[in-house]
């Protein structure tokens, strides 16, 4: 095993400050910028509004999950409490609803005509946005999920001063739905390992039987074809910002063992192993069910433990 930093983080509270002493200071807004035609919205948490500060480019994870972390069939605010919380600890932040989700949404954007690579260069537009700024010293991009992915690629093209990634996978997508197609039947798992390998090699295939029609529709095909291409262990190789990978313990999407063989794709890289911490942030306990009724609480509070660990990455390293 290659050498890496662990940090297992259980009660370090050392630079989780006090929102209700900063809360007067946080000031929101909305604010969007025009790629590719198409017009992006998001929305600007000031940590500070009396001087410049950090700020921290928020992405979402994968689907119709937008800005706040929530989609049509959840709404857990886990990325909305994300950046207040950086925002009460004098951290800015920008998240943002990716092009053709919520206020994203957009008669242009074909879901036929999506790509990876637009994720990516939306990224990269927000990062030079950020970059350009005078209330902002320092750009930390925070990737949860498949953002983690998105925010790692962009960095390789345009700098910024840290990168985080959260619940992030270690392999390639096909890889990835291969082996959560599992629990199902043998002959969706024979299906979906016959239709995955056709994508690989940059083909498109009508031939989706009904039961699979929702993940592999043709019209999602190109995207998943531009997602294929990309291996995480090998992106987070080119990053050369300061880099942390976070994990919680319980969560169920995506398994510690993902966020271990990051790191030691990058042994450069800090590992932050965060006790009780499902895959959409909050404290949570090993009960599937409970966990996944989590997913649905907006109410319940992201883990303490994230947040000092990340506000403690970011003032150690963003210099």
């Amino acid at each position: 095993m290659k050498n890496f930093t662990l940090f297992v983080f259980a009660g370090l509270l050392a630079f989780l400050t006090s929102a209700n002493l900063q809360a007067q200071n946080i000031k929101e807004s909305e604010i969007s910028m025009v790629n590719k035609n198409v017009t992006i919205h998001g929305t600007l948490e000031l940590g500070d509004t009396t001087k410049p500060t950090i700020v921290a480019l928020i992405i979402a994870g994968s689907g119709p999950t937008d800005r706040d972390g929530n989609n049509p069939s959840m709404k857990n605010n886990s990325l909305n409490m994300l950046a207040f919380a950086l925002a009460s600890n004098g951290i800015s932040s920008l998240r943002y609803d990716k092009r053709g989700v919520g206020k994203s949404v957009n008669p242009m954007i074909k879901e036929e005509n999506l790509t990876f690579e637009d994720y990516i260069s939306d990224a990269e537009v927000w990062i030079n946005k950020l970059k350009a700024d005078k209330r902002f010293t320092k750009v930390v991009v925070i990737g949860h999920s498949e953002g983690s992915l998105i925010g790692m690629i962009a960095i390789q093209h345009v700098h910024a001063d840290v990168f985080i990634s959260i619940s992030g996978a270690a392999r390639p997508a096909y890889e990835v739905i291969t082996d959560q197609l599992k629990t199902q039947p043998k002959d969706y798992q024979y299906e979906a390992s016959r239709i995955i390998d056709v994508l690989k090699t940059g083909k498109t295939t009508e031939n989706v039987p009904d039961y699979l029609y929702n993940l592999f529709r043709p019209s999602v095909q190109p995207y998943m074809i531009s997602w294929f291409k990309y291996d995480p262990k090998e992106e987070i190789k080119k990053v050369m910002a300061p880099t942390v990978i976070i994990h919680g313990m319980n969560d169920i999407q995506v398994s510690t063992d993902e966020a271990v063989a990051l790191a030691q794709a990058k042994p450069k890289a800090s590992l932050m192993v965060v006790k009780g911490m499902n895959h959409i942030l909050k404290r949570m306990d090993e009960n599937k069910e409970k966990n996944m009724e989590s997913y649905n609480d907006p109410k319940l509070p992201l883990s303490v433990d994230l947040i000092s660990g990340v506000v403690e990455y970011i003032y150690n390293n963003a210099r």
